[in-house]
């Protein structure tokens, strides 16, 4: 198990009025895992995602991470957390338009003070599992949306994080794209990664071991029997 959320939910003061983001849960994230984390716009969805990312703290409840409180962490000390543990993948790719493939991929290993020859051998072989190795130069926008979505996977990839998170990583992708962006994560959490998708697509349930719901700021899992009707509630 990577992550565990002990009756941890989310709340926000805004003058006089407090706002539930999201509900107390409970929730294990295991090793080796695809969980799909499905929703509509400002169910809590993000905000799930981002207390598993060790972004925010919660309100209530309690937050592990390899066994440890997240709660009682410094900013400094989530901040290292979040480079050591996880990968995120993001909708809008944020890949750094100036710089090409492999130095986007470099970029956390430079964080992490890597040297720059050793920075280049991890980043190459991230870039090598997603099929990219061959446009490491290539600036983003010589690539297809697909492409760049690779290219972020393998920037996620290269820290050899324990959880990837990924928000819509699929959105405004073509069927094919799709296709392989999600073989490749199912691929990812058969090797012993943890892999948690937001998503609007009802195509990405078949890639999923577990479907969480979150509704109004409350999270269910969708038992497997349930699956196909999971899109028709969102």
């Amino acid at each position: 198990m990577i992550a565990e959320l002990k009756g941890v939910g989310k709340e926000y003061q805004v003058g006089d009025q407090t706002i539930i983001a999201l509900h107390p849960l409970n929730l294990e994230i295991n090793t080796g895992e695809l969980v799909l984390i499905i929703g509509p716009s400002g169910s809590g969805k993000t905000t799930l995602l981002s207390l598993l990312g060790c972004v925010i703290y919660p309100t209530t409840g309690q937050l592990f991470v390899n066994e440890q409180l997240v709660n009682d962490m410094s900013q400094k000390q989530m901040a290292n957390l979040r480079l050591n543990t996880f990968g995120f993948v993001f909708q809008s790719f944020n890949l750094i338009a100036p710089l090409n493939a492999l130095d986007n991929v470099m970029m956390p290993l430079q964080l992490k003070k890597l040297k720059a020859k050793d920075a280049k051998i991890k980043a190459e072989a991230a870039l090598e599992l997603v099929g990219m190795l061959d446009r490491k130069k290539s600036l983003p926008k010589q690539l297809s949306g697909g492409q760049q979505q690779r290219v972020a996977i393998a920037r996620a990839l290269v820290t050899d994080p324990q959880l990837i998170l990924c928000d819509e990583p699929t959105a405004s992708l073509d069927a094919s794209s799709i296709a392989t962006i999600m073989g490749e994560l199912v691929s990812l959490s058969k090797s012993g990664k943890s892999v948690c998708v937001v998503t609007h697509d009802p195509r990405l349930l078949n890639y999923a071991d577990r479907v969480i719901k979150v509704e109004n700021g409350f999270a269910t899992e969708i038992k497997k029997n349930e699956l196909t009707n999971a899109f028709t509630l969102v």
